[in-house]
């Protein structure tokens, strides 16, 4: 509601409009305390009506409008448990614009077309009920804490609650909570900080602070036994397990992020080695987060094809007992704390959102900002020892377990939307407020065109393989890319052969041997096989890089064939392709996009059919991998080497055939042409039906392509 404007803003004649809110927010009133369905119905349409008359004298999209001249992106807003959030990506030169309207819009709450607002609201809560991720959440939310509103209510609420709102409470709840004394002006990005300041000072400083009520809570009781719970819908089964701890006024908080990192960190965590690279469940993590009053440590699986959700569950224990017992290598917690330092560098480095986020938890939870660019150090702090302790103390029988299992659920509410005459929108509208704002003259940015020629360096190595360069001048990390126009398309046992990577060692390491020398020095290597290109990725930190390149270059030329790691990959794959059956998001937005683009020979379905997964062999994918760097390829790099360091490394390393290879000619897809309307449908158990529109587009003279690609954005 606070994008609809102020008594200023979005209005062509507020005097007559405040009117009609005021007797819709009577009316919302009248009908929250009637119980007579005849009755409500009746005041619903009196709400209606007047509705209908006040959306008259409305410009709905008028704040839109203002940040989009701005340059404004991603403008957007989210209420989490202990946080809402306002969000721009603003350009520089627009901050004193964008400022002038935030501090009045902050300062005031209309109810400007509330009703098909809260239909929106509606739409959410009934999508909710089709989401089993949702549902698992709330209900391990709902048994970790029976007092605490972390679990007693929802941030979109119930749809009771939706079912009776009040204008009158939302406006009390504004006034409440909407003061300065409770909310921060969070800033990333290219800033002049005195300036900056002065302007904040200049439209925020004036705000009145008033008591804000401080909340208080019941204690939650200890779990002493094991609290088990199922969820049912229509997705494939999974096991989720959670235990409840301090919040942030503890050292809770920091030791469960490094016992998480130690279980799983995408390398060389116990879940990643025993579990994930041994095969022995589908996926699995474990994940820890921070709130004020409690934290939460958690850990899931999904389990393969005649596995048990208890029998993943006893894995996931096992991985924690190691923990407690010690059972993991002396270097572990090091190369945990600084691959997330290293995460930590990298994102602050790059993102601004990312940055402004970190300030924005800080201020949530009341944390001194000394204490959040200490993290690392105070977590490299802490000993084996100490985990130990802490894991025996804390880890035991204390915990919540969600079963997800596929099923019908009858337990789901849909709130029934009723009945709205659509309303008149006044889009060319313009208010007094709005005219003049804009004639607030802005400093223009002077733009920067990129030119490709002196921002990459180009240079051929002596295997004749082309190298692009480009220097990184924020931090010591590097990427390093092998690039490749040959994907699945072409050749689907590509793909398999790159997932078939991951379990594979070499002569000299095992394949966990593997991850864990490439995670001690801080790097990280992937291969993607896209639909049409190839890409093998080796990134981490810029002291590494040559060993680094040593030792994917020796993975890539000794892969050692593991017949039995291929069977578990096949049997996984068959999984996988069960459960996405039962993915509502893939069934849609992959499989019927591509089938309605396509007809039968789609994209979508160039995969190795059962029969041909069953008739691999090792050897046919030990030699895919093998013969990467025999195909044609080009190599790129981002670091903070010189051009002249980088290509001695890679001259040294990178091991090529004396003559590549040419790609194979893949047969094109060719898209359906669009000679009628055409509906296909897809029965889903869901409560709220999704749609989506497509249609053939032709961009073919000069300028078309551009105004094609925006219109796909539009209808998207």
């Amino acid at each position: 509601m606070l994008f609809k404007g102020t008594h200023s803003i979005a209005t062509l004649d507020w005097a007559k409009e405040s009117a009609f809110l005021k007797q819709i927010s009577d009316t919302y009133e009248l009908r929250r305390n009637t119980t007579d369905e005849a009755k409500r119905e009746a005041l619903y349409k009196r709400i209606d009506s007047l509705s209908y008359e006040a959306a008259k004298f409305a410009v709905p999209n008028e704040y839109d409008k203002m940040v989009s001249s701005l340059g404004a992106s991603g403008t957007n807003a989210f209420t989490s448990t202990e946080r809402t959030v306002y969000v721009n990506d603003i350009p520089s030169n627009a901050l004193e614009k964008w400022m002038m309207i935030e501090s009045v819009r902050f300062q005031e709450l209309v109810l400007r077309l509330f009703h098909t607002e809260l239909e929106t609201v509606f739409e959410e809560f009934n999508r909710g009920q089709d989401n089993d991720q949702r549902k698992a959440f709330a209900a391990m939310a709902e048994h970790l804490y029976k007092k605490h509103p972390y679990g007693t209510q929802t941030t979109i609420g119930t749809g009771e609650h939706l079912k009776n709102p009040s204008m009158v409470k939302i406006h009390e709840y504004f006034d409440t909570y909407y003061v300065p004394n409770n909310m921060a002006v969070v800033l990333a990005g290219d800033l002049d900080y005195d300036a900056t300041i002065a302007m904040v000072d200049k439209y925020f400083g004036g705000w009145k602070t008033k008591p804000v009520p401080a909340f208080t809570f019941e204690p939650e009781a200890a779990i002493t036994a094991p609290e088990v719970v199922e969820v049912l819908g229509p997705m494939a089964e999974w096991v989720n397990l959670g235990w409840r701890f301090n919040g942030v006024k503890s050292t809770d908080g920091i030791m469960l992020d490094l016992i998480a990192g130690l279980l799983s960190n995408g390398q060389a965590g116990l879940i990643d080695l025993n579990l994930i690279q041994q095969q022995k469940v589908l996926n699995a993590s474990a994940f820890a987060f921070e709130s004020t009053d409690y934290s939460q440590f958690g850990m899931t699986a999904n389990a393969k094809q005649g596995q048990t959700l208890e029998e993943a569950r006893a894995l996931l224990l096992e991985q924690l007992a190691n923990v407690r017992d010690g059972h993991f290598e002396d270097w572990l917690i090091e190369a945990v704390v600084n691959d997330k330092r290293q995460s930590q560098t990298k994102f602050w480095n790059e993102n601004n959102s990312l940055r402004a986020s970190a300030l924005t938890s800080a201020f949530i939870l009341q944390k001194e900002w000394k204490d959040v660019v200490d993290y690392h150090d105070r977590m490299a702090r802490i000993t084996k020892d100490e985990v130990m302790a802490f894991a025996k103390k804390n880890f035991s029988d204390n915990y919540v377990c969600v079963f997800k299992r596929t099923g019908e659920d009858k337990n789901t509410f849909k709130v029934t939307k009723p009945t709205i005459t659509p309303i008149e929108i006044n889009r060319e509208g313009q208010s007094d407020w709005f005219a003049e704002w804009s004639a607030k003259p802005m400093t223009d940015l002077q733009p920067e065109f990129v030119d490709y020629d002196k921002s990459i360096t180009r240079r051929t190595l002596k295997s004749s393989v082309p190298l692009a360069y480009i220097p990184n001048k924020s931090n010591d990390l590097f990427t390093l890319a092998m690039i490749q126009d040959l994907g699945a398309y072409t050749d689907p046992k590509l793909k398999l052969a790159v997932e078939y990577l991951a379990y594979l060692g070499t002569s000299k390491y095992t394949a966990a041997q593997l991850q864990q020398e490439f995670f001690k020095l801080g790097l990280e290597f992937s291969v993607q096989s896209g639909q049409d290109r190839n890409t093998v990725t080796l990134s981490g930190l810029e002291k590494n890089m040559a060993q680094g390149v040593a030792l994917l270059e020796h993975l890539l030329s000794d892969a050692q064939p593991n017949k039995e790691a291929l069977g578990e990959l096949v049997k996984d794959i068959g999984k996988v392709r069960a459960n996405n059956k039962k993915n509502k998001g893939i069934i849609m937005n992959s499989a019927l996009l591509s089938y309605a683009r396509f007809g039968d020979k789609s994209p979508f379905k160039t995969i190795l059919t059962a029969e041909q997964l069953d008739a691999l062999t090792p050897d046919e994918l030990i030699e895919r991998i093998t013969s990467l760097t025999s195909y044609q390829h080009r190599i790129f790099y981002y670091g903070s080497r010189s051009l002249e360091q980088v290509t001695a490394v890679l001259d040294k390393e990178h091991k090529t055939p004396g003559e590549l290879k040419s790609y194979p000619q893949q047969a094109p897809f060719v898209e359906l042409e669009t000679k009628e309307n055409k509906v296909y449908f897809v029965d889903y158990d869901m409560v709220q039906t999704e749609l989506m529109f497509m249609s053939e587009e032709r961009c073919v003279r000069p300028g078309q392509a551009a105004l094609c690609h925006l219109v796909q954005r539009v209808l998207r």
